[in-house]
Formats: structure tokens, C-alpha cells, sequence
């Protein structure tokens, strides 16, 4: 479903399973800090409002997005955590970069779910530009970080 036709933030809080005793890692990166830092404030206030103590919620920062990718990985080779979600923001520009980062990123996300027990939660927008980012991190379209929240404690209820 486009974004455009839901917002990110809204969920029925009595379908989200619980998230007390559950541990959660956030890997984010610190490119567009002004959009991931709102992303990963919304995840971790979704995670603490659906039940996870704040104490098992571990953030950990990367330089950019490409290296969502590595943190998630350690995240999830720890075995600490019940769901990695890795957030990150890139912004469309007049090179190819775009492309190789946002394809980079979706495969490493995409080959740790498929090779490990862990839920890696994909909360990496992509953007044509910074308003659409806005939009996304807090604006008129919600918070992908909220929606990536509810999306570990449905992965976890579900699988773990």
C-alpha cells in the first residue's frame, strides 16, 4: 500500500502484541540525522508505549545507511536481541549512488532475514527529496519508525 494512502503511525494498539520482556536492537544510521534521529525517537516511543522497557531497547549508530547492513548483522550474530530494526533515510540525488545504496542495503537487510532466526526489521526510506522524508519521519504521513516498531512486535509474537 503507497504511503500516501496510510499513515505510518496509525495501528490499533489492542492487535500489537506486547513487547514486555522482549529485547530489541536499533542500528541507525547518522547520514540525514535530521530524519533518522525522528525515526528511531518514534520507534523506541512506539516500543515503550506497546510494553518494552526502555533498558532492552539497545540503539547503536552507523555513518550512513550502506552500513545498516553490518550493525544489523552484529545485532543479530549477538543473539541479544528478539528483532533488529535498522533505520536509516537516503534522499535521491544526480548520481546513480541512490540506486547502489538503496539496492545494497534492501539485499544485506533482505539476506540477514533469510539466513538468521531474527526478525531485521527494514525501516530504511527512500525519498526523492528531503520533504517527502519530512513527511515520513513525523510529518503529515506519520512516523516510519512507529510502523517499524509494530512491525518487530508482530514479527516476534509471530515467530519467536
Amino acid at each position: 500500500m503507497a504511503t500516501e494512502l496510510k499513515n505510518l503511525s496509525s495501528y490499533d494498539s489492542t492487535k500489537i502484541a506486547n513487547g514486555k520482556g522482549r529485547r530489541i536492537g536499533i542500528v541507525y544510521a547518522e547520514w540525514n540525522e535530521e530524519i533518522t534521529y525522528a525515526l528511531r525517537d518514534g520507534a523506541v516511543n512506539t516500543l515503550v508505549e506497546n510494553g518494552v522497557d526502555e533498558q532492552d531497547i539497545h540503539l547503536a549508530s552507523v555513518p550512513g545507511s550502506f552500513e545498516l547492513i553490518f550493525g544489523a548483522s552484529q545485532m543479530v550474530k549477538s543473539g541479544k536481541y528478539d528483532a533488529v530494526i535498522a533505520i536509516g533515510c537516503v534522499i535521491r540525488g544526480d548520481t546513480p549512488h541512490f540506486d547502489y545504496i538503496c539496492e545494497g542495503v534492501t539485499a544485506g537487510l533482505s539476506k540477514l532475514n533469510v539466513e538468521y532466526d531474527t526478525p531485521v526489521i527494514f525501516g530504511l526510506i527512500t525519498t526523492n527529496n528531503l520533504l517527502q522524508a519530512q513527511e515520513r519521519s513525523g510529518g503529515r504521513l506519520g512516523n516510519k519508525g512507529d510502523e517499524c516498531a509494530v512491525t518487530a512486535l508482530q514479527m516476534i509474537a509471530q515467530f519467536k
